[in-house]
Formats: C-alpha cells, sequence, structure tokens
C-alpha cells in the first residue's frame, strides 16, 4: 500500500466512511489525520459546479462557465489536438473553481439514435469515441484536475437506467462497448472512473468483478480510483470488493456500517478494505499536494474563442445544391425560426452549463457582410402551429435571395432522463419549411440537434448545415461558414438512417422490462449498414467542403498506411481521411469494414502533402471467446482509405499471419450474423452467440429494491398505483411545456435503493425496504419497517457521528 502509514492510524468506522461521499459533490474529509475532502462536478462540454451547499439532486443552477459544443458536436471535428485543447480549457476553469474532479467525457456508444442522452457521446465508433475522450482527459489531467470518463459500462439508454440489465456477448462486450475506454485509459492516462446505474449480464455496474477487476484493473492496468454514478450503488459491500472506491453522493453512514459488519462477518477482509480506502487516499492526497498551483482564474475571451473554434471544426455541410453557399456579400438574406433567437446550443440534463455568454443567429448576423431583410420567428418552440408566425415568416422570404432557416429538435426532443421515440423533427417546423421552399428556393436549412434525425424534407433545402449543439458561440461560427469565411470542415461522426425502422436496434431498443437485449451483437450503427446493405440518408463519415480533395498514392507499410492527399479547388480546406479494414470473410463473422484510424489534413488551395496513419493494436484484432482473448485470423485484410465509410478512395490488400487455430463459432448455428442481416435475430442464434440462455427479463410477482419507482404501475397497493399515477401526470405535464423537469425525470426512473442512496442519510435501506413491503401490499409489515428502521437508523447514525468526531 502506498499510504500504510496513515491508514494504520485510521478507525474502522473512519475507513468505512471515507468511501462514501459527505455530500452531493463531496468526498469525506477526516481532519484528524489532516485528510481533507475532494469536490467533483459535471463536466462534459462546461464546469457545472453549484453553489453552497447544492440540491439533492445536485441538477439545479450552477457557476458560470465557459459551454463549449457538446461530445457529439465536437466528434464530428475528428480532431484530437481540438479536443485536448478543449480538455485543458475544461481543467483550468474547473481548477479555478476548486474542482478536483470533472465528471466527463461521456463515451458511451450510440447503440441506438433514440438514446435520449446521445447528444453527450462521441459517436457509434469505439475508435473514434475513445480518440475523442483520450485527448480530453489529457487536456483536463493536464491541470491537475481528474477527468473521470463516463459511464463504465454499456449504458446505451435512459428508459429504467438505474435498474436495467444489459444482455450482451463477450465479444460485443469487448469489441463495441468497452474499446473507447481501452483507450481513455491506456492513451489517454485516466486517473478516475465512472461506473454506470445498469447491470451488465446481471451484475450491476459498481460491483461487476469482471469489469473492475479482471478488465479495468487487471487487462488495462488501471491504478486509478472508481467513482459510482449519483445513486448508482446498489451494494456498497459488493462494489468495494470488486474495487469500487467512492459510494455518491452521499448515502450517509448506513453504508459505512455495511462495510464494517462485511467485515466483521468475514465477508470483506481487512486487507481489502484498506486496498480501496488506500487507492481513493492516494487520488485525494495527489489531487490536494499543491493548493498553490490552483488556477486562480482564466480568460474568459480566449476560452470563447477556443468555444468558437470548436463550433466552427465541427459544423457539417449535408448538402449544398448549385453551390448556394457560402452566400455573396451583399446577399439578400432573411433569418427564420426560433432557434435563430433562442438557440439550442446544449443538451438537457446533469450536463447543463450556465454560460457565461451566449450568441444568437439573430444578433451575430447583423456584422456578417450580408444585407439582412428581416428576422422572423416563424413557428412556436413547442410544436403549435401559429399562422400568424408563419404567414409573417413567407412574407419575408419573398423579399429575400436566400434564407436561413433556423431548426432542429427542441429541448424535449432529446434529455438525460428519457429516450426518445422517433427521429422526427416537430412537424410544425417542417410544415413551415416546405411552405418556404415554395415561396423561395433558396433555402439554407441550419439545424440544430444533438443526435440522430430523419431527413425526409431534405429536398426543401438547397443546401443543409448541421450545427449539433455548438455551444455558447456556436451561432458566430455559424455564420462565417455561411458567409464563407470559413470552409466546413465536419464529418459525421455518426450514421443517418432514412428511417428509424432501418437502424440495427430497432427491434430490441429499449429494454422493455428488466433486461436489455444486445441481438445485433457487434452490428451497431455503419458496421450494420454497409454488411447488410441498408441504404442510409448519409453514411458514418460523410461531410462536405467548398473545396474539393484527392488522394492519391497509397503504400501499403507493415506498420503503417502512407497516401497523399491534394486540395484541387480555389479555397483552403480541411479533409478527415479515414482508415478502414476489412478482414478475412466466413470463418468469422465480421462487419464489411471498420474504422481503424483517421487523420484531419489542412491544406491550401492547391496543396498537396503525404501523411500517414499508424497501425495498432487494435487494428486487425477480435475478440475470441473460446481462448478468452484478442486474436488476429489468418488471412488477407482490405485496406481502405476515403472520405466516408461509403466513399473509399484507395484501397489495397495486407496478408496477416493467425494467432490461433482454435475458432469460436459454428456458421451453422449464427445465420443472422455471418450475413451481418441482425434485424431479426431469433432467441437461439442470440443464445448461441451468448453463450447460455436468455434471461428472463419480464416482471411477475412483487416489485423488488431494486425496481423503479415507474414500475409502480405492477405495484399490488393501490396507494403506490395512485403514487405512480400522480408522477406520470407531473411528468406529462412538464412536457406539455416544452421543457423536460430533470429532477421529476430522475425521480420516475430511481429504484427504491436510491431512496436509501441519495437521502444522506435520512432514509436507511431497512426503510427502503419497508416502503416495497407497502408497494407489495403488505401495508402493516411495511409501515412497521419503515417506522422502525427510523428510529433505528437515526440512533445508529448518532453513535456513528460520535465515533468519528472522537467524543
Amino acid at each position: 500500500m502506498k499510504h500504510e502509514d496513515i491508514i494504520r492510524k485510521m478507525t474502522m468506522e473512519e475507513k468505512a466512511a471515507f468511501l462514501s461521499g459527505k455530500n452531493v459533490w463531496q468526498s469525506r474529509n477526516i481532519d484528524r489525520l489532516g485528510i481533507p475532502s475532494i469536490f467533483c462536478a459535471d463536466g462534459p462540454h462546461g464546469v457545472r459546479k453549484q453553489a453552497g451547499a447544492g440540491d439533492h439532486l445536485g441538477l439545479n443552477a450552477s457557476l458560470p462557465a465557459t459551454c463549449f459544443p457538446t461530445a457529439a458536436t465536437v466528434a464530428n471535428s475528428w480532431d484530437e489536438d481540438l479536443a485536448e485543447e478543449i480538455g485543458k480549457a475544461l481543467g483550468e476553469e474547473a481548477s479555478s473553481q476548486d474542482v478536483n474532479v470533472l465528471l466527463g467525457p461521456g463515451l458511451n456508444i450510440k447503440r441506438s439514435p433514440l438514446c435520449g442522452r446521445n447528444f453527450e457521446y462521441f459517436s457509434e465508433d469505439p475508435l473514434l469515441s475513445g480518440k475523442m475522450a483520450a485527448a480530453y482527459i489529457r487536456g483536463i489531467q493536464s491541470e491537475g484536475v481528474y477527468a473521470c470518463p463516463k459511464h463504465f459500462a454499456v449504458n446505451s439508454q435512459e428508459r429504467l437506467r438505474m435498474s436495467v440489465d444489459s444482455v450482451l456477448d463477450e465479444r460485443t462486450l469487448r469489441e463495441i462497448y468497452l474499446e473507447g475506454f481501452e483507450i481513455a485509459v491506456k492513451e489517454g492516462g485516466a486517473k478516475s472512473i465512472m461506473t454506470s446505474y445498469n447491470a451488465v449480464n446481471g451484475v450491476y455496474a459498481n460491483e461487476n468483478k469482471h469489469l473492475l477487476k479482471d478488465i479495468l484493473r487487471t487487462d488495462w492496468k488501471f491504478d486509478g480510483i472508481v467513482i459510482t454514478d449519483w445513486g448508482g450503488s446498489n451494494s456498497h459491500v459488493e462494489g468495494v470488493l470488486a474495487g469500487s472506491n467512492l459510494e455518491m453522493p452521499a448515502p450517509g453512514l448506513g453504508s459505512a456500517r455495511e462495510l464494517l459488519a462485511a467485515v466483521e462477518n468475514g465477508t470483506l477482509t481487512m486487507e481489502e478494505l484498506d486496498s480501496c480506502v488506500d487507492d481513493l487516499l492516494d487520488a485525494v492526497l495527489d489531487l490536494t499536494a499543491a493548493p498553490q498551483n490552483k488556477k486562480k482564474s482564466f480568460d474568459k475571451e480566449a476560452h470563447h474563442e477556443l468555444a468558437r473554434k470548436a463550433s466552427l471544426e465541427s459544423i457539417v455541410l449535408l448538402k449544398n445544391d448549385d453551390g448556394l453557399l457560402p452566400l455573396n456579400s451583399g446577399c439578400k438574406v432573411a433569418v427564420i425560426g426560433d432557434f435563430a433567437f433562442i438557440p439550442r446550443y446544449q443538451g438537457a440534463g446533469s450536463s447543463i452549463v450556465n454560460p457565461l455568454s451566449l450568441e444568437t443567429i439573430e444578433s451575430v448576423i447583423k456584422s456578417a457582410p450580408l444585407n439582412l431583410v428581416g428576422c422572423s420567428k416563424g413557428y412556436e418552440r413547442n410544436g403549435r402551429e401559429n399562422e400568424a408566425l408563419k404567414n409573417q415568416a413567407l412574407a419575408l422570404a419573398a423579399n429575400a435571395d436566400a434564407v436561413l432557416y433556423c431548426f432542429g429538435l427542441d429541448e424535449l426532443s432529446e434529455s438525460e432522463g428519457q429516450d426518445r421515440t422517433h427521429l422526427e423533427i416537430p412537424g410544425n417546423q417542417i410544415s413551415l419549411l416546405n411552405d418556404l421552399a415554395r415561396v423561395n428556393p433558396n433555402i439554407v436549412g441550419v439545424l440544430s440537434a444533438g443526435s440522430v434525425i430523419e431527413l425526409p424534407w431534405q429536398s426543401s433545402c438547397k443546401s443543409i448545415l448541421h450545427g449539433y449543439l455548438g455551444g455558447q458561440a456556436g451561432a458566430g461560427a455559424m455564420i462565417s461558414v455561411i458567409t464563407g469565411e470559413v470552409n466546413p470542415s465536419g464529418r459525421l461522426a455518426e450514421s443517418y438512417p432514412m428511417n428509424l425502422t432501418d437502424t440495427p436496434a430497432y427491434r430490441y431498443f429499449p429494454g422493455k422490462e428488466r433486461c436489455a437485449e444486445y441481438r445485433e451483437g457487434i452490428f451497431v450503427g455503419y458496421r450494420y449498414y454497409n454488411t447488410a446493405g441498408i441504404p442510409v440518408r448519409y453514411p458514418f463519415g460523410f461531410g462536405l467542403s467548398y473545396t474539393t480533395f484527392d488522394y492519391s498514392g497509397l503504400q501499403l507499410l507493415e506498420d503503417r498506411v502512407r497516401f497523399t492527399i491534394s486540395n484541387k479547388g480555389d479555397r483552403d480546406g480541411k479533409e478527415v481521411a479515414q482508415l478502414y479494414v476489412g478482414g478475412p470473410e466466413k470463418t468469422i463473422f465480421r462487419p464489411v469494414k471498420e474504422l481503424k484510424g483517421f487523420v484531419k489534413v489542412d491544406l491550401k488551395a492547391g496543396e498537396s502533402k503525404t501523411v500517414e496513419i499508424l497501425f495498432d493494436d487494435k487494428t486487425f484484432r477480435y475478440w475470441n471467446v473460446v481462448t478468452e482473448r484478442f486474436e488476429v485470423e489468418k488471412g488477407d485484410y482490405t485496406i481502405s482509405i476515403g472520405a466516408s465509410v461509403e466513399d473509399l478512395r484507395l484501397s489495397g490488400t495486407l496478408t496477416r499471419s493467425g494467432t490461433t487455430d482454435i475458432l469460436p463459432y459454428a456458421p451453422e448455428k449464427m445465420k443472422s450474423y455471418y450475413s451481418g442481416r441482425i434485424a431479426d435475430v431469433p432467441a437461439e442464434e442470440f443464445e448461441t452467440l451468448l453463450g447460455h440462455p436468455i434471461p428472463n427479463g419480464k416482471w411477475s410477482g412483487e416489485l423488488g429494491i431494486n425496481d423503479a419507482f415507474c414500475q409502480m404501475y405492477y405495484a399490488k397497493s393501490r396507494l403506490a398505483r395512485l403514487i405512480y399515477a400522480i408522477l406520470t401526470g407531473l411528468k406529462n405535464k412538464s412536457e406539455a411545456k416544452g421543457k423536460p423537469d430533470l429532477n421529476l425525470l430522475f425521480i420516475y426512473s430511481m429504484p427504491f435503493r436510491g431512496i436509501a442512496k441519495m437521502t444522506n442519510g435520512v432514509v436507511s435501506m431497512e426503510m427502503a425496504e419497508g416502503m416495497v413491503l407497502v408497494v407489495n401490499g403488505h401495508f402493516l409489515k411495511g409501515i412497521k419497517k419503515v417506522i422502525g428502521g427510523f428510529f433505528s437508523n437515526a440512533k445508529a447514525n448518532k453513535i456513528y457521528e460520535k465515533k468519528l468526531s472522537g467524543k
């Protein structure tokens, strides 16, 4: 142990209490031994530190900070240097606000475009996600602040996120859902990691020894601390046994008493407890060792400019018929759309940043070299039709050379705590767009959305620019691209399907009851569309430019690929060259091609550059479920370089020798996976892939401590069903207002155990169990347990507090 001298001085009560937070954001300090607390804050795209004590869920207003574009946006930049620069700025701001651990970045895989939190994640591809996350982490940690990548692991849906069990095979787990985290740990050097709410193959992530011990600490050599998501601890004893160090936010002293009881009965050894304490102690002392190095302030203007740069690099030009963009100087322009006045610049949930400043299209365009004929809201944000607004917009559009139509997903469409049910933009926005196109054919669609949408209406736009959620400086960046001051260089980090029904997990997402079955396996996103031959609207890696690029001179070397890119146009620009690898066919099922590297190249007009992309340990590997290790299949590999997964410019073949003769699959039993057509995988095939029967996830009988409040729909108690109806009514009422109630959404999907984990010791686990008895119709027995538990908990807390204070 690193801190045996301090641990030897700690009492058992201090050790046990140290492994849980003392309030919403802080770890527990032990003043007697000079052990300070550390402060955690949300921060995927901006520091969200609450002033004062913070509310019980940590979701209310925060101190002002720079709001950078969200991860889904910056992923479109494909620029690791930019990501590291943003990370450094986030670290500076965290340090200036005395934040020690920044909870981010989020890098869960976008299994389905319906996940309500996709705006906070990078990509459908693990390599791109991991590379971008690692860059953020390096930047954040360069400022003496720990990054905390999340949510580890297989967290792909918001529905029942605190209780759902993600059921998947080991190969899919390793190749798709863990690879990004592996890169974040190995290349980013992450010093902390946050576990997810959900279970993985029947065991909650925070107490999953396979995840935390076998993979994270043994395979990846991670030596940092593991922190639970807020309220994400199920059994604190099992968490410590798995190597989870800090239970957050503030479960009170009940969790500490559980650890003491476990040591006493032999469930938990003193060595295991001390090891967990030692890791956390090492992090606390490291983070608080040199307070004089903390930032006192940061350059607000410089960070605003960096936010603008991040947005500029990430804007994607999806369509540009007749070269409408960039608009000529002096062009008569009408700006239409409510988003021009009140922008969608970030998502909804625990990542909400209180921005230092905020640009709008309506204000920024006034200083652009364009002839502004007027601005009109055009539609109501809440989706209601408004003929007066529509007619005003149509009249304005008729008098313009071009229309900038600002539209997209509203606040209610994508939010932490709830998944989307469709991929459509609100109907009143599309109705207005179609009417505008009949009045003026030169429509520039300016999209704002943090996740994938369907675009059946795209013929009504001559040009489409997708800004995603561009942060506080996104409006100015968008105008710079529209006027041609900057050439767009963003490329899509996710596929845009024709229809929701085309998506690989359509029949499996979300998990309807206790289990989410990942029947599609490794065929996520473009891996599915490309292999199964499913047409998409816009492919992974796609993005247009105001110039053109040519690829030539492919050289395939043993450890890298080399080629030349030339800018053939008359404008400076940046190209994202993408390396795809396709493996041998038939023996091991796999996608037709997978992203294995990329590089963003800046080229002046007429300039050429020779670039290289290195191979690494992930270029040719697959997970062999029989030998339980990564292997290389013997055979010929197709190496392709292109501008998107469907726009390959150069190609060649490399032969690789294999590492094993033990092959894992029987093709005749897994026809769906060998064809890549996994839209409707039979149960027996999925069981073959899993290597065991599919768990029964159906609700039957009584509800348990790990079932969510929203499952009181099934309760035997009429009182519980009434509470469910009231919660549902409040949820529906908040949605009708156009903005989600985040605290309500959190409570709605919180399991009963969360009451004990999120109330700072006021409610014990015994009391929560009593509530479950009431819900299941055992009213008197349950109330007796709740009341008895209240008094016994209060007494036990008082005794424990005395021991901690030394009295």
